[in-house]
């Protein structure tokens, strides 16, 4: 009898083992995340969504652009501490004559120079001084975990506060993010912000982890039930990372922040769906506009329709500036 319950309980362990084995797998693939590591690991597969949905794809020599005139920049290094106790790092860019500043906040495992590549120059010859954020985990920041905004939003809200402090001549300051970037900024609104803080712009925004995740298992690998994965990362991220999931999650910032949105998606991303933005701009109660770009995909509106973008992006700020 007794070895039995032996061979009971080892099996069970066994079982359990294998069950939070592939949880953890997936926790490292999309949650643990350091650039280094990133550099040196060898890149063994790529998935048609993510390299369609990069502005590469249609538009490298923009894009190449963009990120030259970036490095060419007289940028001076910025550093805070985090509210976990990270050294944050981001790129300060001032401009002549500044009107403003525009916080940029990057998307997933990205960069402000390859996100924001090809419409920095644009803001910055438009008289913005510019602040490039590195999210936790990338470029000069520390971190090891990213947490899809439950924590990135908190990194903006400070980001925000360290303009303020230099800000001698109380310009406006815009909070300006593109996807994983876009839905931070849009649950930093869900916070006490600077008072000269007069809008945010949200390009590709996600609604949630949890939303992103599954739609992503939905729409390319044919997952519709993946409960069981959602709860092992869960658990993981709760026991190693230090936040849950619901905490990555734009919408109670949205029922509740006053400051005017700006919202952008294109219509044919396969990267982060549309319909997350529509979701965000529904419930939105502060002033705002959505604008769908017909033929780009994720990122990529900047680019299929530039004159349009820039049009929109100035008409904002000179009406809350």
């Amino acid at each position: 009898m007794k070895n039995k319950i032996i061979k009971i309980c080892g099996a069970s362990a066994g079982a359990f083992a294998v069950f939070l084995s592939f949880g953890w797998s997936f926790f490292e693939m999309t949650v643990r995340f350091k650039e280094h590591k990133k550099l040196a690991r060898k890149k063994w597969f790529s998935l048609s969504h993510t390299t369609v949905n990069h502005p590469r794809y249609k538009f490298e020599k923009e894009y190449e652009e963009g990120k030259a005139w970036c490095a060419q920049q007289n940028l001076q290094d910025c550093y805070l501490k985090s509210a976990d106790g990270l050294k944050l790092h981001a790129f300060y860019l001032p401009a002549e004559n500044a009107k403003r500043f525009v916080l940029l906040s990057h998307g997933y495992k990205g960069s402000g120079f390859g996100d924001f590549a090809y419409t920095a120059r644009f803001l910055h010859e438009n008289q913005c001084n510019l602040l490039f954020l590195d999210q936790r985990c990338c470029g000069a920041s520390e971190g090891e975990y990213i947490t899809f905004g439950a924590m990135e939003q908190y990194d903006v809200q400070r980001w925000a506060y360290y303009i303020s402090k230099r800000n001698k001549d109380r310009l406006p300051i815009y909070l300006y993010g593109e996807s994983m970037g876009a839905a931070s900024v849009l649950m930093a609104s869900g916070h006490k912000l600077p008072k000269e803080t007069r809008g945010l712009i949200s390009d590709c925004g996600f609604r949630s982890m949890k939303g992103q995740i599954q739609d992503m298992a939905a729409n390319w690998f044919h997952l519709h039930w993946i409960g069981l994965l959602l709860f092992r990362l869960d658990l993981f991220c709760a026991f190693f990372a230090g936040f849950r999931m619901k905490h990555a999650d734009t919408a109670e910032a949205m029922k509740t922040n006053e400051l005017p949105v700006l919202f952008f998606h294109g219509a044919k991303d396969t990267y982060v769906d549309p319909g997350n933005t529509i979701y965000n701009y529904s419930l939105c109660r502060a002033p705002k506009e959505l604008v769908v770009v017909s033929e780009a995909r994720h990122l990529c509106s900047p680019y299929e329709e530039p004159e349009m973008y820039r049009e929109k992006l100035l008409a904002f700020f000179e009406k809350y500036d």
